[in-house]
């Protein structure tokens, strides 16, 4: 429940909104004399407020009960214990390289931070970095430049972090470079949620958050890659396996 915790207090503004609105038609109802009236109004209060018990279940699935932070879907793609150099690119929010680093304690691993991301001045990430503190060796970067030779790295990897480069070229600059700093046969992997008909139901207007299908495949596409493999996470996010070759 950890993670779930933390997106409940980064999105608490917005639930305590929408419970509130809920209470009130709720009440509202009882001040109509119409029957058609109170039926809407009670449906819309239970709408508004199953919403937002189903986009905290769905945050409980992908976070703390999926495979999204194992990487369990790379049996087969990745030996972690054979890979020498990786990068893990996330946006104000680690809850991953600890994890990385004590179970293949012979990775060189750099954790990159996105500088300028949107979760940087939220009030809730203090609290996070108190659950998982920062790694001692985190550098920041910006994602159009990153600070690594060509072919020196064996995989890079970032888990819900690379929608936070907000502009389309950016995007595209972010794989082309990572394409330059991957060697040939090396990785580079998305874990990511899509702005598709299952976010929009489960999180509502928060869905415009993240990108769609075809954004991802128009970036990518357009830095000279390919995505070799697409593994479903959970219903609610995907994870994009990029081969340099």
């Amino acid at each position: 429940m950890k993670i779930t915790r933390l997106v409940i207090l980064f999105n608490y503004r917005k639930i305590i909104l929408g419970a509130v609105i809920s209470l009130i038609l709720f009440l509202l109802s009882f001040q109509v004399d119409s029957r058609d009236w109170i039926l809407f109004l009670r449906i819309i209060s239970a709408l508004i407020l199953l919403n937002i018990i189903a986009s905290v279940a769905a945050s409980y699935i992908l976070y703390d009960k999926s495979d999204l932070y194992e990487l369990n879907n790379l049996k087969g793609i990745v030996d972690w214990n054979k890979t020498e150099k990786a990068v893990l690119i996330h946006a104000s929010f680690d809850p991953l390289s600890t994890h990385l680093e004590k179970k293949y304690p012979n990775l060189h691993l750099t954790v990159c931070d996105i500088y300028g991301n949107r979760h940087e001045h939220e009030s809730g990430i203090n609290v996070s970095k108190k659950l998982f503190p920062p790694n001692d060796k985190e550098i920041r970067i910006s994602p159009d430049k990153l600070p690594f030779e060509d072919g020196s790295q064996d995989i890079i990897l970032a888990v819900t972090a690379v929608h936070e480069i907000l502009d389309h070229e950016k995007r595209v600059l972010f794989f082309k470079e990572a394409k330059r700093v991957v060697k040939k046969g090396g990785f580079i992997i998305i874990s990511e949620q899509f702005r598709d008909v299952t976010n929009f139901i489960f999180f509502n207007i928060g869905a415009f958050h993240f990108l769609s299908r075809k954004q991802w495949e128009k970036a990518i596409y357009s830095a000279g890659l390919e995505i070799s493999e697409n593994k479903k996470i959970t219903p609610f996010a995907d994870m994009l396996v990029i081969r340099n070759n």
